[in-house]
């Protein structure tokens, strides 16, 4: 520990696993926040580790998950490495009895994500997970709007996600060309978008997608060799909610889009349109509009209430303060937040059907998440 540091009485110290995402959002976020102090950062390349610790004046870096978890000064963990990382290193930190913030997707697998979900319970710790959409403005307010009974009676769901991360064929070939590790535009996209679809709709019946790839070779830099790629980059879903309510979802990495994200909600009452336009920060932007039976679609107002107290050049960090602030507020009650690690499983469990599906060629039942969740294996 760095001469002279100490951790604030009542702060949370916090390390940080993961150092590109994490350096971007994570970091800045938690030294924004008033009650957690990043106090470690991992880095597999230790000079890498130690450089950055200079850069944001944090007085432990370390090499291996072991030595963070073994710091007296991390009472939690937040990781954002890529998603073939995240359950090894998830299970060490919650063993080692730290509360735990993961990035999505979760897991790998559903099985190794409602692992970490019991896991978390036995030790009793607080894990999250980063489905920062529940904490955006237009989002909440989306949320109030439909439970306040404004469209009725859902007819359908329609929801665009697109976006050109991906477009261009000239980026190089890395872990998100491999399905095997976690890589494609479900994992990194359709995460968000199951655990949002189940925070405002509902859960989901049974679903349908079909998984596509439209640049089929990218050029790893390492050898300079034309690779396959063999993750998706665009999905299309049908999916039958508990209600009975079909949503349409189309997700996709590849296309240059005027309306990147835009989710649309049809009901007997009336309908909302939640979209942004902002191809550059997909926080920031998000508007409503609304109409009742023969009424014109106008825009509603976010309250103030709902708006973020300070915004950031990226929005990210934004809604990530937030995220941090319903952690902490755990943390603090001793008890389980939401979005936890059972939120976690269960978008997990969506993108693992919705790959079934794709291979089989057909809809697929979705079990009843407390069913997944019990100690009894659930054939999937």
């Amino acid at each position: 520990m760095a001469s002279g540091w100490q951790i604030n009485q009542g702060v949370v110290g916090v390390a940080v696993v993961g150092t590109g995402f994490g350096q971007k959002v994570h970091i800045p976020g938690f030294q924004a926040h008033p009650r957690t102090q990043v106090v470690a950062v991992y880095n597999q390349d230790l000079e890498k580790a130690k450089a950055i610790a200079q850069t944001h004046r944090i007085p432990h870096a370390c090499d291996t998950i072991a030595d963070i978890v073994a710091l007296n000064e991390v009472q939690a963990v937040s990781i954002s490495t890529p998603p073939f990382m995240h359950y090894e290193m998830a299970k060490t930190v919650l063993q080692a009895g730290k509360h735990l913030l993961l990035e999505k997707p979760t897991t790998l697998n559903a099985a190794e994500a409602k692992e970490l979900y019991h896991l978390a319970n036995q030790k009793g710790v607080i894990a999250t997970v980063d489905f920062e959409f529940r904490f955006v403005p237009g989002w909440q307010l989306l949320s109030e709007l439909i439970s306040q009974d404004y469209v009725g009676v859902k007819r359908l769901i329609r929801i665009d996600w697109l976006g050109a991360s991906r477009a261009d064929a000239s980026r190089p070939w890395n872990w998100y060309s491999r399905q095997d590790q976690g890589g494609g535009a479900l994992g990194s996209l359709g995460s968000h978008a199951f655990d949002y679809i189940y925070w405002l709709f509902g859960a989901v019946r049974r679903l349908n997608a079909h998984l596509s790839t439209a640049i089929a070779t990218r050029v790893d830099p390492a050898t300079g060799e034309s690779k396959l790629v063999d993750s998706d980059d665009t999905c299309m879903l049908m999916l039958e909610l508990a209600d009975g309510t079909p949503c349409q979802l189309s997700i996709s990495a590849v296309v240059h889009a005027p309306r990147p994200h835009w989710v649309e909600v049809y009901g007997d009452k009336g309908t909302l349109v939640l979209g942004s336009e902002n191809q550059k920060d997909y926080i920031h932007g998000f508007r409503v509009k609304g109409s009742q039976v023969g009424l014109p679609l106008t825009e509603i107002e976010i309250p103030n209430h709902l708006t973020f107290t300070k915004n950031y050049g990226d929005g990210r960090i934004s809604a990530f303060i937030r995220v941090i602030e319903q952690w902490v507020q755990g943390i603090d009650r001793g008890e389980a937040i939401a979005p936890s690690l059972r939120e976690g499983a269960y978008s997990q469990l969506l993108m693992d059907l919705a790959h079934q599906s794709n291979l089989r060629k057909t809809w697929v039942d979705v079990p009843d998440l407390e069913a997944f969740l019990s100690n009894t294996p659930f054939p999937i």
